[in-house]
Protein backbone atom coordinates (compact mmCIF):
# COMPACT_ATOMS: atom_id res chain seq x y z
CA UNK A 1 0.00 0.00 0.00
CA UNK A 2 1.31 3.96 -0.64
CA UNK A 3 0.60 6.90 0.88
CA UNK A 4 -2.04 8.47 0.16
CA UNK A 5 -1.00 11.52 -2.84
CA UNK A 6 -2.18 14.34 -1.00
CA UNK A 7 -4.23 15.74 2.17
CA UNK A 8 -5.97 19.06 3.34
CA UNK A 9 -7.67 19.49 6.33
CA UNK A 10 -9.76 22.02 8.18
CA UNK A 11 -10.88 22.19 11.68
CA UNK A 12 -14.51 23.40 11.72
CA UNK A 13 -17.38 24.78 14.39
CA UNK A 14 -20.22 25.24 12.88
CA UNK A 15 -23.37 26.72 14.77
CA UNK A 16 -26.75 29.24 14.15
CA UNK A 17 -25.62 31.38 16.92
CA UNK A 18 -21.79 31.06 16.47
CA UNK A 19 -19.99 34.34 17.37
CA UNK A 20 -16.31 34.31 15.68
CA UNK A 21 -14.86 36.85 17.76
CA UNK A 22 -16.07 34.37 20.80
CA UNK A 23 -14.61 31.71 19.82
CA UNK A 24 -11.42 33.20 18.35
CA UNK A 25 -10.89 34.77 22.18
CA UNK A 26 -11.44 31.59 23.85
CA UNK A 27 -9.00 29.27 21.35
CA UNK A 28 -6.68 32.22 21.20
CA UNK A 29 -5.82 31.89 17.62
CA UNK A 30 -8.06 33.75 14.46
CA UNK A 31 -9.51 31.53 11.68
CA UNK A 32 -8.75 31.53 8.52
CA UNK A 33 -12.17 31.90 7.54
CA UNK A 34 -14.97 33.12 10.12
CA UNK A 35 -18.78 34.35 9.36
CA UNK A 36 -22.45 34.73 11.24
CA UNK A 37 -25.90 33.20 10.42
CA UNK A 38 -26.98 35.30 7.49
CA UNK A 39 -23.93 37.10 6.84
CA UNK A 40 -23.14 38.21 3.03
CA UNK A 41 -20.11 36.16 2.18
CA UNK A 42 -18.26 35.22 -0.75
CA UNK A 43 -18.05 31.74 -2.38
CA UNK A 44 -14.98 30.15 -3.74
CA UNK A 45 -16.78 30.94 -7.32
CA UNK A 46 -17.12 34.58 -6.50
CA UNK A 47 -20.45 34.59 -6.37
CA UNK A 48 -22.33 36.34 -3.08
CA UNK A 49 -24.54 34.19 -0.82
CA UNK A 50 -25.88 34.58 2.93
CA UNK A 51 -24.50 32.07 5.18
CA UNK A 52 -27.01 29.43 6.26
CA UNK A 53 -25.39 29.12 9.88
CA UNK A 54 -22.55 30.54 11.59
CA UNK A 55 -18.62 29.01 10.53
CA UNK A 56 -15.72 29.44 12.04
CA UNK A 57 -12.56 27.47 10.16
CA UNK A 58 -9.29 27.18 10.54
CA UNK A 59 -6.82 25.12 7.52
CA UNK A 60 -3.52 23.64 8.04
CA UNK A 61 -0.99 23.72 4.96
CA UNK A 62 -1.86 21.10 2.43
CA UNK A 63 0.16 17.90 2.69
CA UNK A 64 2.21 16.32 -0.56
CA UNK A 65 2.21 13.64 0.12
CA UNK A 66 -0.22 12.93 2.95
CA UNK A 67 0.63 13.67 6.35
CA UNK A 68 -2.74 13.85 8.42
CA UNK A 69 -1.08 13.50 11.88
CA UNK A 70 1.33 16.62 11.30
CA UNK A 71 -1.61 18.50 10.01
CA UNK A 72 -3.60 18.12 12.83
CA UNK A 73 -0.85 18.78 15.14
CA UNK A 74 -0.34 22.04 13.46
CA UNK A 75 -4.28 23.02 13.66
CA UNK A 76 -4.02 21.99 17.46
CA UNK A 77 -0.79 23.53 18.05
CA UNK A 78 -2.14 26.85 17.10
CA UNK A 79 -4.82 26.28 19.54
CA UNK A 80 -5.50 26.44 23.70
CA UNK A 81 -4.63 23.19 25.56
CA UNK A 82 -7.01 24.19 27.75
CA UNK A 83 -9.33 20.80 27.42
CA UNK A 84 -12.32 22.92 29.31
CA UNK A 85 -12.63 25.43 26.82
CA UNK A 86 -12.76 22.54 24.29
CA UNK A 87 -15.70 20.71 26.32
CA UNK A 88 -17.61 24.37 26.21
CA UNK A 89 -17.40 24.72 22.75
CA UNK A 90 -18.00 20.91 22.06
CA UNK A 91 -21.48 21.38 23.85
CA UNK A 92 -22.47 25.01 22.12
CA UNK A 93 -21.09 23.79 18.27
CA UNK A 94 -20.51 20.75 16.02
CA UNK A 95 -16.90 20.37 16.20
CA UNK A 96 -15.28 18.53 13.14
CA UNK A 97 -11.99 18.20 11.13
CA UNK A 98 -12.54 17.66 7.66
CA UNK A 99 -9.86 15.77 5.87
CA UNK A 100 -9.73 15.32 1.95
CA UNK A 101 -7.62 12.22 0.61
CA UNK A 102 -6.85 12.47 -2.54
CA UNK A 103 -5.49 9.32 -4.56
CA UNK A 104 -3.21 9.15 -7.09
CA UNK A 105 -4.01 5.55 -7.54
CA UNK A 106 -6.55 2.65 -6.48
CA UNK A 107 -4.91 1.43 -3.26
CA UNK A 108 -3.74 4.20 -1.02
CA UNK A 109 -3.55 4.49 2.51
CA UNK A 110 -2.73 6.27 5.94
CA UNK A 111 -1.92 5.61 9.16
CA UNK A 112 -3.18 7.85 11.92
CA UNK A 113 -0.91 7.88 15.55
CA UNK A 114 -2.48 7.40 18.71
CA UNK A 115 -1.77 10.58 19.87
CA UNK A 116 -3.79 12.59 16.97
CA UNK A 117 -6.55 10.10 18.14
CA UNK A 118 -6.68 11.06 21.60
CA UNK A 119 -6.01 14.79 20.47
CA UNK A 120 -9.50 14.62 18.61
CA UNK A 121 -11.56 12.63 20.74
CA UNK A 122 -10.30 14.90 24.08
CA UNK A 123 -11.16 18.16 22.49
CA UNK A 124 -14.87 16.47 21.16
CA UNK A 125 -13.71 16.83 17.08
CA UNK A 126 -15.19 14.26 15.05
CA UNK A 127 -13.01 12.79 12.01
CA UNK A 128 -14.35 13.56 8.52
CA UNK A 129 -12.63 12.19 5.43
CA UNK A 130 -13.31 12.33 2.05
CA UNK A 131 -11.41 10.62 -0.28
CA UNK A 132 -11.03 11.18 -3.84
CA UNK A 133 -10.02 8.59 -6.13
CA UNK A 134 -6.83 9.53 -8.81
CA UNK A 135 -8.06 5.79 -10.55
CA UNK A 136 -9.85 6.31 -14.39
CA UNK A 137 -12.57 3.73 -13.62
Amino acid sequence: MGSVHRSVATLRFIGDDLDPDEVTALLHSPPTQAYRKDEQIIGSNGRMRIASTGSWRLHATDSKPEDLNAQIAEILGRLTPDLHIWTHLSSRYRLDLFCGLFLNSPNEGLCLSPQSLRALGERGIELGLDIYSGAND
